[in-house]
């Protein structure tokens, strides 16, 4: 019978050699770094590791470990490459754009502009980020929003991203990689929503609701309470409660936020009706200048992969490699490239990090196309 422990011994031996020769070859590659930093030449060469995977192959005696072999190698020659990366990076050869380092916000002497009406959550997130008092417009769309910052007609856009039960705002995801505005800054709020209505309204004479279709989604367990009431869809919450105010109907009422009825002078006929008490949305701050806050520690970029097996993963393995701690990455379609898809890679640190930095560089030196849309 076979003895484990000396088994496990000998493997053991196998790996101190494995290790030591390993060291051998990124001293070696390090060599070879160094050559191309002087040259200028590329660190990735797809032509020079297809061609050593493929004599590695014929050189292995047992079909079965031909996988193994092949994956064991893939990772050293990426390996190798981040290395390589990091130390162009250490050098003057660093691709990173210049960017201006502010140590706050300037909260008061700021135009801010949010998409919706008075009393829409934008119009909310805004008003607790930015104080009650700042100077600010509304507009019709996400894309206007993005026009008036790129416009310089205001200094600072506020966007809903994401929310913890909708998911994500796509739009707004393209809208950040169409334009070269940079997230500085994030804020979250807590969606509450509201019947809101005329003063004296009689929720017994009520027949018809205004909201949102969310709003009214996210409020069925209440208005399953009131299944008479025609349910009406509106472009948001507070525009239904102007809504109300304009009609000026007792049969009316709206689903939106108390903030919205105190916008009106609506009556908050009864307050937090909506179905779930977790659902948050986190919005943006987006300004034109590439400025990010000097204790910034989120990173948002976008890229673009080659349409290849592994390259997402090889892509990803870059923010792995540099210990740095990846929390989102959602995925687009690229408009009029069928299968074809663009990737939203939030990850924590600072633009001024060397992991960051030497993940962002491996990045843009394997991806198709990568756009750093803020450090905040």
């Amino acid at each position: 019978m076979l003895d484990l422990g000396e088994i496990r011994s000998k493997i053991d031996c196998i790996d101190k050699q494995l290790i030591a020769l390993f060291e051998e070859r990124m001293q070696l590659c390090e060599e070879v770094a160094q050559y191309k930093i002087e040259t200028g030449k590329k660190v990735l060469d797809e032509e020079r590791e297809k061609a050593k995977l493929n004599a590695i192959r014929a050189m292995v005696q047992k079909p079965s470990n031909i996988h193994a072999i092949d994956d064991l190698f893939s990772q050293i020659m990426a390996n190798s490459r981040k290395m390589q990366y990091r130390l162009l990076e250490e050098t003057t050869q660093t691709l990173r754009e210049p960017y201006e380092a502010i140590d706050a916000i300037d909260k008061k002497n700021c135009t801010v502009v949010y998409q919706g009406v008075p009393g829409a959550y934008s119009y909310i997130a805004m008003k607790r980020f930015f104080g009650k008092e700042v100077k600010h417009f509304p507009v019709s769309t996400w894309r206007d929003a993005m026009e008036a910052v790129k416009e310089e007609k205001a200094d600072y856009a506020v966007l809903p991203i994401e929310n913890s039960t909708a998911g994500i705002v796509a739009d707004v995801y393209d809208l950040l990689q169409e334009y070269n505005n940079y997230i500085i800054a994030e804020t979250y709020v807590k969606v509450e929503h509201a019947l809101l209505g005329l003063p004296g309204t009689d929720l017994d004479k009520v027949t018809t609701v205004y909201s949102h279709p969310q709003g009214l989604m996210q409020c069925e367990g209440f208005l399953m309470k009131y299944k008479d009431w025609q349910q009406i869809s509106q472009s948001n919450t507070a525009g239904s409660a102007k809504k109300i105010l304009e009609e000026k109907d007792l049969t009316h009422v709206a689903i939106a936020s108390e903030e919205a009825a105190e916008v009106y002078g609506l009556e908050v006929l009864k307050n937090k009706i909506n179905d779930f008490d977790n659902n948050t949305t986190r919005f943006v701050i987006v300004t034109k200048n590439r400025k990010f806050v000097k204790d910034a520690q989120k990173m948002s970029i976008v890229f673009e992969t080659a349409n290849k097996t592994g390259t997402l993963y090889n892509l990803l393995s870059h923010i792995i490699y540099n210990g740095l701690n990846m929390n989102k990455i959602e995925s687009r379609p690229i408009e009029g490239r069928t299968w074809e898809f663009r990737f939203f890679v939030d990850f924590e640190g600072n633009i001024d990090d060397a992991p960051v930095m030497n993940a962002l560089r491996g990045i843009e030196e394997e991806a198709v196309s990568i756009k750093l849309l803020g450090n905040y």
